[in-house]
């Protein structure tokens, strides 16, 4: 018998800017993926100011999405699925940012998405903004660094809620809002481009303007959240984190608090302001070790307290450990941040911990102080996919690893935990942030798309396809 409530929401997800491509048409903005160069994982990915003839810029051709989304939504019937969370692209709606009127034709576009999703009954799940701020915010404003852009935002959020009203009832405001929290979140998360600042991976940081920038984020979110509930009171907004589970290296007392530490500030910061409607204690203390003095305006912490989310979404692919004297430990990668290798894992081909424990542990940890219902929306394997001449893909990895993370739900299930939904990270295989590649491949879906945008970008289902039908057609009992 299933642990998997009747109405489970399998389904995958995607965001705009790693499949959409078309950056130049239907009056479409550029916005700041669109200026990130294709990287490796040896080399890091340049973020440009204007266009080098010399760079590839990945998310300008995406997978194709923005041509072949019938195909593609037709795919996601055959396979099963229920759910599809997606982004819409702020860029397409408000090429600029901060103007009154928006874009019809991108309008438009998401009408003709959310009518084959509905004719299919596959339910959308819609990030407003997935690392893709208007550059003309960032360029004018440096992004959310500047208050204003509050505004700005609810003013896209207020076109899409009452244009989309009808068909989209679960929003996700801001994704992976505590990437904030590390340097990386300074243009991926909030558009801030200091001066000096030439990669993803070393960027020049203002801890003050980053945790002002975030409480601007913050404050944004709750408000969208209220006026999602007014525009429409079937709405359910969700928080969206990124779990970055980590492990005390030894039993050590110094690293045990280190990792208790790492889980507050990483994981439960943002998340207790968007759950619990307050900043956390420990807050404070972390605001004076690090001379952060937020300016809070004197109605943000009720809007705080109303705007607070009905259900949270996370993503979550590895763990790692830390170590209050992390000299000589070997370090591995990680989806955001990197830690030191925890010796009883194994890795991806990408250095990441294959960790489906830590997903049962994360879950109770989560339901355990929120208390509020979760649903998964990233969890998936990169690799490097073998495509033969018969057009096939043998992945058994990739459904090695998202079979033992699907128990690890179901046991999490059993433990009492009230989770919702699974949507699998790329269920076709999109352009990876991290890198910006396409051979990093996450998809249960092949698309014949290589790092540097050619190929025929025709789909063609893997073999973990196939096993991700039958697991949703049996509701988890086919694991």
């Amino acid at each position: 018998m299933s642990n998997f409530s009747k109405g489970f929401m399998w389904g995958g997800a995607t965001s705009a800017n790693q499949i959409e491509g078309a950056t130049d048409v239907d009056g479409k903005g550029l916005n700041t993926s669109d200026m990130i160069a294709l990287g490796t994982m040896a080399k890091s990915r340049l973020i440009t100011p204007t266009i080098q003839p010399d760079c590839v810029y990945p998310t300008r051709h995406g997978n194709g999405f923005y041509e072949h989304y019938e195909e593609d939504i037709k795919l996601m019937a055959e396979a099963g699925f229920k759910a599809y969370r997606m982004s819409i692209d702020w860029s397409r709606i408000f090429p600029n940012g901060d103007e009154r009127e928006p874009n019809e034709l991108g309008l438009q576009f998401y009408d003709k998405v959310f009518s084959e999703l509905k004719k299919y009954h596959i339910e959308p799940i819609v990030t407003l903004s997935h690392y893709e701020l208007p550059l003309n915010l960032t360029k004018k404003y440096n992004g959310w660094a500047n208050r204003k852009l509050i505004d700005f935002f609810l003013n896209y959020c207020s076109t899409v809620f009452k244009r989309y009203q009808n068909v989209v009832h679960y929003w996700l405001t801001f994704n992976e809002i505590n990437c904030s929290i590390i340097s990386l979140g300074n243009y991926f998360s909030l558009g801030i481009l200091n001066p000096k600042t030439k990669t993803i991976d070393h960027q020049v940081d203002n801890i003050q303007m980053r945790y002002q920038a975030l409480h601007h984020q913050l404050v944004a979110s709750a408000k969208a959240t209220i006026l999602a509930h007014q525009i429409n009171s079937n709405n359910k907004v969700g928080a969206m984190l990124a779990m970055m589970t980590d492990y005390p290296l030894t039993s050590n007392p110094d690293d045990v608090l280190l990792a208790q530490q790492t889980w507050q500030i990483r994981n439960f910061y943002c998340g207790d302001v968007q759950v619990r409607g307050e900043y956390p204690n420990f807050a404070k203390r972390f605001w004076a070790d690090n001379g952060i003095h937020l300016k809070i305006h004197s109605d943000d912490k009720a809007i705080l307290k109303k705007g607070t989310c009905d259900f949270l979404s996370f993503s979550y692919y590895m763990s790692h450990c830390v170590a209050a004297d992390p000299n000589n430990q070997e370090q591995t990668q990680g989806n955001l941040v990197g830690g030191i290798k925890n010796p009883y894992l194994k890795s991806s081909e990408w250095g990441w911990q294959i960790d489906p424990i830590g997903l049962r542990i994360t879950l109770n940890s989560l339901y355990d102080r929120y208390r509020i219902p979760i649903i998964l929306v990233e969890n998936g394997l990169g690799a490097n996919d073998q495509f033969t001449a018969s057009h096939e893909v043998h992945d058994p990895y990739r459904i090695d690893y998202m079979k033992k993370h699907l128990q690890a739900i179901s046991e999490a299930i059993k433990d009492g935990v009230d989770i919702f939904g699974y949507t699998a990270w790329g269920w076709e295989d999109l352009v990876s942030v991290s890198t910006g590649e396409m051979s990093k491949r996450y998809g249960i879906v092949y698309v014949d798309v290589d790092d540097q945008g050619r190929g025929s970008y025709r789909r063609y289902r893997k073999d973990s396809f196939y096993w991700y039908q039958k697991v949703i057609q049996s509701n988890g009992e086919n694991l």
